[in-house]
């Protein structure tokens, strides 16, 4: 007896094939719950497929992101002013214009574009979406970098803070994001896209990167690169996932399709393993923080307030700052504090403490200290400052050379070759700019040069040229740390030795002709090559 197959149902225009009118376990001899875990799988694969995505005009869905994808002028326009408003709104730390910069972005486009385009199997479009992403993150970059570089003040602001240490969170902000707004693209609710924007915020961090191109600064550069791509990936790839998910037509083959799954989890957990890492880290910090508030609360009566606290987590060993007002000064706090830190954090820490006694501790009098703290504090680092910019002035060099620690109230600076200039014109510098901040160390390293070559000497010793003379080779051997070696008469050359050696310098001497004059010792080579 011949039996008539049934016809298969053709796909509808929406683009997904119907399902069979039937249910599976009917005819089945399951059992009954078997078989009612089934109906409930069926009936609500029927309704996704049906009432969901058989609404949604997937040819209607692609044509409108094949249009955001287009390299236009629009497009680069758009950017432009884009990268523009955000890096003023960086550099001006103004949450209202970043978030301005956001949502004037086009930027979201391509990115949605790449995961659709890849989800169908478009190469084509796939081509043409990065084509146009790559120029707007180019011409963002480069815009904003001679922003920055033509601005006056360049000053790394809590806006770009903000966006150079990424971490897990991010990652999911990125996903949450995207996922709304490529619900929003398919299901035609494009008023959740402006929302989409700002949580994305794509802008920013191309503003950031573009800005630590500018001041070379590779922290600020690297991380707010971390954000970008951390950003533009997961949109990109959690738009795939939201197209495939509504059963938009690819041309790919199973095995393809596969392998495009497998690499689109490969991805994710690439982009997860050094975002866990960043957020382990902040994790510490944040714990390391509230370990040194304790200990330093711990360390003082209980009417104590600590009220400033600084730490910065990139030195070695590990720096503390910290103002206290106290009813009573506590002695060797400081020293039993710190010890108390590196035990607790496993780490080496230089602890800086400012007791203020403050008898009756009301809060009138605390909120008085205080602010007379905050005063000196940014006397303190206005000075410091000042300090920096005459010490790269005399050295030659750039600010960005010099290096300040208002902890131990100590600068330095490598100077470079100043033409006609010797080793006693550099001291002369030093001593210039020393004796404007008593309280400070000041250091000016000179480029290697000769020594005094005449060490006048009387009955008496030094004659007066002969003591200038010995003050400029003891501060040269100080700056080199090198030996010295004293040519010259013999009586001479020993009394010079005395005067040097009870100085701390290596001093050594040997007999010569003519007057006693200095020149560097046998470690002179060592020390070229290392400079």
């Amino acid at each position: 007896m011949d039996t008539e197959k049934a016809p298969r149902p053709a796909p509808s225009s929406s683009g997904y094939t119907p399902l069979p009118n039937r249910e599976p376990g009917a005819a089945s001899g399951g059992s009954e719950s078997g078989a009612t875990f089934g109906r409930v799988l069926f009936s609500l694969r029927r309704w996704w497929m049906e009432d969901v995505v058989g609404t949604v005009d997937q040819a209607e869905v692609i044509e409108e992101r094949r249009e955001e994808c287009l390299l236009s002028e629009r497009y680069l326009f758009m950017t432009a002013m884009s990268a523009g408003i955000a890096v003023l709104g960086l550099l001006l730390s103004s949450p209202a214009v970043v978030i301005g910069a956001m949502l004037l972005s086009p930027l979201m486009g391509p990115i949605i574009g790449l995961g659709f385009a890849l989800a169908i199997g478009d190469y084509h479009w796939l081509k043409q979406a990065a084509r146009s992403l790559a120029w707007g993150t180019v011409l963002g970059v480069g815009l904003t970098a001679v922003l920055v570089y033509l601005s006056p003040i360049q000053p790394i602001t809590p806006e770009i803070a903000a966006r150079t240490q990424p971490n897990l969170f991010d990652l999911f902000v990125a996903l949450f994001s995207a996922l709304a707004g490529a619900y929003a693209m398919i299901r035609g609710r494009a008023g959740t896209i402006v929302g989409v924007a700002i949580a994305t915020a794509l802008m920013p961090p191309l503003a950031v990167i573009g800005f630590g191109l500018a001041t070379l600064n590779w922290t600020v550069f690297s991380g707010a690169l971390l954000l970008y791509v951390t950003n533009l990936i997961t949109i990109a790839l959690t738009a795939w996932g939201m197209a495939r998910l509504y059963g938009f037509q690819t041309g790919l083959s199973e095995r393809n399709t596969l392998f495009q799954n497998l690499a689109v989890a490969a991805v994710f957990v690439a982009l997860a393993v050094p975002l866990a890492y960043s957020l382990q880290q902040i994790a510490w910090q944040t714990n390391a923080q509230r370990i040194v508030r304790d200990e330093i609360q711990d360390g003082f009566p209980e009417a104590s307030l600590i009220d400033a606290l600084s730490i910065d987590f990139k030195t070695d060993p590990m720096t503390i700052s910290s103002t206290v007002f106290t009813p009573r000064y506590q002695t060797n706090a400081e020293t039993a504090i710190e010890q108390t830190l590196a035990r607790r954090l496993d780490e080496r820490v230089e602890l800086s403490l400012n007791q203020i006694e403050s008898a009756s501790g009301t809060a009138a009098e605390q909120a008085q200290l205080s602010a007379a703290s905050a005063r000196e504090e940014a006397d303190a680092a206005a000075r410091a400052e000042a300090l920096a910019t005459r010490l790269a002035l005399v050295a030659g060099v750039s600010e960005n050379d010099v290096v300040v620690d208002r902890t131990r109230r100590r600068a330095m600076v490598r100077a470079s070759r100043l033409e006609g200039a010797t080793l006693a014109s550099y001291r002369a510098l030093e001593r210039r700019i020393a004796a404007t901040e008593p309280d400070w160390t000041v250091e000016l390293l000179p480029p290697l040069g000769e020594l005094p070559a005449r060490i006048p000497f009387d009955e008496d010793g030094p004659t007066p040229e002969g003591a200038r003379a010995l003050a400029v080779i003891q501060w040269a051997a100080a700056r080199f740390d090198l030996p010295i070696v004293l040519v010259g008469p013999e009586e001479d050359a020993s009394r010079a030795a005395e005067l040097l050696g009870g100085r701390g310098v290596n001093v050594t001497t040997r007999d010569g002709d003519g007057p006693l004059r200095a020149q560097w010792g046998e470690d002179l080579g060592n020390a070229l090559s290392g400079l």
